[in-house]
């Protein structure tokens, strides 16, 4: 059995438009004029329509019928930043080789399988149909399209160079989704060793403990204060287990919460954060990354310097940079270079406001700014990788310490009985 070739898709994708709601999705399958069995998806009013279609193209079909909804998942996943990275690399790639806008929307909405983000690129696109501007189109899915990525459209589309903003976008959206993932990464790893080493020492002290509890009590000897502090865990994990796991996911979700709605508490965590050994220089590393690939980028599609600081500072990733930002805004807002009002907040290394002079004297700003934060990506991902080999042995060792006191502390009665005969 042969499937549509890129022609057959071509026919299928010139069919009737989308009128409102009264589109439906089918299935078909037929056959061509050679005999050769075809099948596909098509958006079609009802399924008489749908044949009439096919047959003009030179399809028999066979079977036509609605398309089933999958019992589960039915409404699509949540849209993720990476979904947008995606998109901006397929519409930016369309649009520098002469697709036109509908028609780049059109095919990337064809290509969709999560729903949701199908919907949403069907709802850009019947705004752009009806006249609206691709920034002003963005603006009805501000969670998706960030206030910078619909700034910098704008930008793009009053200066008549479109597709070079979507490339630069593409490109940044690349590269801080990768950046991302490497910070996720050097986060999720231990988080993770942690959480398992805790589930085995609570299912050691509610179900183990108790079973050499009982094989104690028939020795009738004194146990060790080791082990009776051991026991008494076991009993207080017992006794109130469902307090403990409470308040462990209480104090994660409360911590989470006020660091999305209280200022004070997420500059309390961002500034311990920047204190952590190892983890902490990662994170410095990050935000002067994203900090330059940002204002470089807003600074390439031409936004004022001043209005890109306010995108900048909430691109940073965290609130001790975005007030290092902001202050730096108000300093070059009154007459400051950039690179002095970089250098009285005290926060950027000396590498990176001299690349800034740089770039401020020879007219090449956004250029030093792509090197600084491609040379502080690769900063972060060497410190990555260093930190997932190191931290191992370390996670390690405090598995054992936890796991393997709880194993001697049990074992310790039955040595002393058996050094006792």
């Amino acid at each position: 059995m042969a499937v549509a070739t890129k022609s057959a898709q071509r026919k299928a994708a010139e069919l009737p438009k989308r009128e409102g709601s009264g589109l439906q999705t089918f299935t078909w399958t037929g056959t061509d004029k050679r005999g050769t069995t075809m099948k596909g998806e098509q958006l079609a009013k009802n399924a008489n329509l749908l044949k009439a279609e096919l047959r003009r193209q030179g399809i028999t079909p066979k079977v036509v019928k609605p398309k089933g909804k999958p019992l589960f998942g039915a409404a699509g996943s949540t849209i993720s930043p990476k979904d947008i990275a995606v998109f901006s690399r397929q519409i930016a790639t369309m649009m520098k080789s002469g697709v036109p806008l509908v028609t780049s929307f059109e095919i990337i909405s064809g290509g969709q399988k999560n729903p949701r983000m199908k919907d949403m690129l069907d709802d850009i696109k019947s705004n752009i149909e009806s006249g609206s501007t691709l920034h002003e189109s963005l603006g009805r899915h501000k969670v998706q399209f960030d206030e910078l990525y619909r700034n910098l459209v704008k930008a793009g589309e009053s200066a008549g160079v479109l597709d070079t903003i979507l490339d630069t976008i593409a490109t940044y959206k690349e590269n801080t989704e990768a950046l991302k993932g490497k910070i996720k990464k050097a986060l999720f790893y231990p988080a993770i060793i942690i959480a398992v080493a805790l589930l085995v020492s609570a299912v050691l002290l509610i179900f183990v403990v108790p079973q050499f509890q009982n094989v104690f009590k028939s020795f009738g000897a004194d146990l060790p204060s080791f082990t009776l502090m051991i026991i008494s865990a076991s009993d207080f994990m017992i006794a109130y287990w469902w307090a403990v796991f409470g308040a462990m996911f209480a104090a994660g979700f409360a911590l989470v919460q006020s660091h999305k709605r209280s200022v004070a508490v997420a500059r309390l965590f961002d500034r311990a954060l920047l204190k952590v050994p190892v983890v902490g220089q990662i994170v410095h590393n990050a935000s002067i990354a994203r900090f330059a690939r940002t204002l470089g980028t807003t600074f390439k599609a031409g936004v004022p310097l001043v209005e890109a600081m306010d995108t900048v500072a909430g691109a940073t990733g965290n609130i001790v940079y975005s007030d290092a930002v902001n202050r730096i805004k108000d300093d070059v807002s009154v007459g400051y270079q950039l690179n002095v009002a970089m250098r009285q907040v005290g926060l950027f290394p000396h590498m990176v406001m001299q690349m800034t002079a740089i770039g401020e004297e020879a007219g090449a700003l956004d250029v030093m700014l792509f090197k600084v934060a491609e040379f502080y990506e690769q900063e972060v991902s060497n410190a990555v990788d260093t930190l997932s080999t190191l931290i191992e042995p370390f996670v390690m060792l405090i598995i054992g310490v936890i796991v393997g006191g709880m194993v001697i502390g049990m074992y310790l009665p039955i040595f002393k009985l058996a050094a006792a005969i």
